[in-house]
């Protein structure tokens, strides 16, 4: 460990099999309940499910830890794969059932836990990807002064989200009132023709049923019928339902459900951590179109989101600019790829992954464009 302060020395960065029989998952989930911007889909109840369905050779969980006591103060999987579309990068794990890449960071973790992390994750290229970062997030603020690295932003985009207090009560009101909330009342009447209108908030053991009849309700709509409902393949099925298992016996997930009479509406799948709550998938009954399931539902999670004791903010994880969250969920959670590079070498293949990753962008705008025109 040449080089290194003498705190530094303290430290000691390992390479670990997320899937190992023996990780010490008290550890990994000690440091997940209390890391300074949280991310249910790098805890041990989501990635191992995630990672046992979609296997990565590459995927490794790199942990800085303190040496002496063998307290984790960093963690993060990091893999290989192209930036965008063939640059090759070390990078977080992150995926579309994942849109969150920040890493695991202990309050307590010093900088030189950052440095020994950057330099450990970034490899022989000295290079590294973080994509799905929050901007606002600690480790992408000490990530951009560390020393010797340069860091820039690549695909730096806003997506829906809303705060607590009397920020998301201002945010509510700004959403949900005028001729909005008029027509939202008037679709929800509409839906008491078909039975008296319950509004339901799983938590616990009750997700486990509650989320099997999600899947029902998410293959019979448009998703199944496009073949990327949860249901539609034994991978994501069986993940899904053993990630939904773990964050249940921790009381780390909550689904929302409207009901008109028998019939189950729509339903909001969300992950809670710390304080933060993360709306993960979302279904509705296409039948009841008229009354704007979609929408209710994301009504009724926000008005529970505020109610929640402890409630800091709300991520939606959703696309930028979704047409529907984003008009009702008024905040806005920046995120994006953090490239970070050391040495001219370094420097030189992170721009080209920064390029690669714009045209990555590009194309995608111009799939969606077509597949617009074509619908």
């Amino acid at each position: 460990m040449t080089g290194l302060s003498e705190k530094q020395d303290q430290l000691e960065a390992v390479w670990l099999d997320p899937l190992a029989a023996n990780l010490p998952l008290d550890q990994w989930q000690g440091l997940a309940g209390v890391a300074c911007d949280p991310n249910p889909f790098f805890t041990p109840s989501f990635l191992q499910p995630y990672l046992r369905a979609f296997p990565a050779k590459s995927v490794q969980l790199i942990v800085v830890r303190d040496r002496s006591s063998g307290d984790w103060l960093l963690t993060a999987p990091i893999g290989r794969r192209p930036a965008g579309l063939a640059m090759p990068i070390n990078t977080a794990w992150t995926s579309h059932y994942a849109p969150l890449g920040t890493p695991l960071l202990h309050p307590d973790a010093p900088a030189d836990a950052i440095a020994l992390f950057l330099k450990s994750a970034a490899g022989s290229s000295n290079t590294l990807a973080l994509p799905f970062l929050p901007k606002t997030s600690r480790l992408a603020q000490l990530a951009l002064k560390a020393d010797d690295w340069t860091a820039g932003w690549s695909q730096l985009v806003e997506r829906a989200g809303h705060g607590s207090g009397d920020l998301g009560a201002t945010q509510y009101e700004a959403a949900f009132h005028g001729k909005r909330r008029k027509e939202m009342q008037r679709q929800l009447r509409r839906l008491e023709d078909h039975g008296p209108i319950a509004v339901r908030h799983l938590l616990g053991k009750e997700t486990i049923a509650g989320f099997e009849a999600f899947l029902e309700l998410e293959a019979k709509g448009w998703k199944g019928r496009a073949g990327t409902a949860l249901a539609n393949t034994p991978e994501t099925a069986t993940f899904s339902r053993e990630a939904i298992q773990n964050l249940s016996a921790r009381n780390r997930v909550r689904i929302d459900q409207l009901w008109a009479g028998d019939t189950l509406v729509a339903a909001l799948v969300l992950f809670l951590e710390n304080g933060r709550i993360f709306s993960w998938k979302i279904a509705f009954d296409e039948t009841f179109a008229r009354s704007s399931p979609g929408s209710q539902i994301a009504i009724i999670a926000l008005r529970k989101n505020l109610e929640t004791p402890g409630f800091i903010k709300a991520d939606s994880l959703a696309i930028p600019g979704h047409p529907m969250i984003g008009a009702l969920w008024r905040g806005r959670v920046q995120v994006g790829t953090l490239l970070l590079a050391k040495g001219a070498v370094g420097s030189a293949l992170a721009g080209l992954a920064a390029t690669d990753l714009k045209v990555e962008q590009s194309l995608r705008k111009k799939a969606r464009a077509l597949k617009a025109l074509i619908d």
